[in-house]
């Protein structure tokens, strides 16, 4: 794939995670009500919906940096702790499957973005090759 594709497409995959995780997030801060009912199915307090939302942001913008490649692993894992909790918390309150089922379908799309950005990391470093 060449280097120009590869940045293209992390780059989209990278900003859809991050409308999603961003209006998510405004969600929790802002209290809303399907949060609300979802944290009384899974049986969360909900004072951490504003908690969860402002790290949700952090990420947001940590994952939307270029300068600090440590920063963005860590909101890569964060957004991965968030969906494997979301998963384990389905499974124990004992939630149909479709409910089971949407976290790791987000878990896998957090892997694929992650893949590009090491793939686009890659490409940035090495110099491009002449052809002869």
């Amino acid at each position: 794939m060449k280097p120009k594709t590869i940045k293209i497409i992390y780059w989209v995959l990278v900003i859809l995670l991050c409308l999603f995780t961003t209006f998510d997030a405004i969600g929790g801060i802002t209290k809303q009500q399907a949060g609300i009912d979802a944290l009384h199915q899974l049986g969360y307090p909900i004072y951490i919906m504003p908690l969860l939302g402002v790290l949700k942001l952090l990420g947001v913008v940590a994952l939307l940096q270029t300068k600090y490649v440590l920063v963005k692993e860590w909101a890569f894992a964060g957004l991965a702790f968030t969906f494997i909790g979301a998963f384990v918390s389905h499974i124990c309150s004992h939630h149909p499957v479709s409910y089971v089922i949407l976290p790791l379908v987000f878990l896998a799309y957090l892997f694929v973005t992650y893949g590009f950005w090491n793939k686009y990391e890659t490409v940035k470093v090495q110099p491009q090759n002449q052809s002869l």
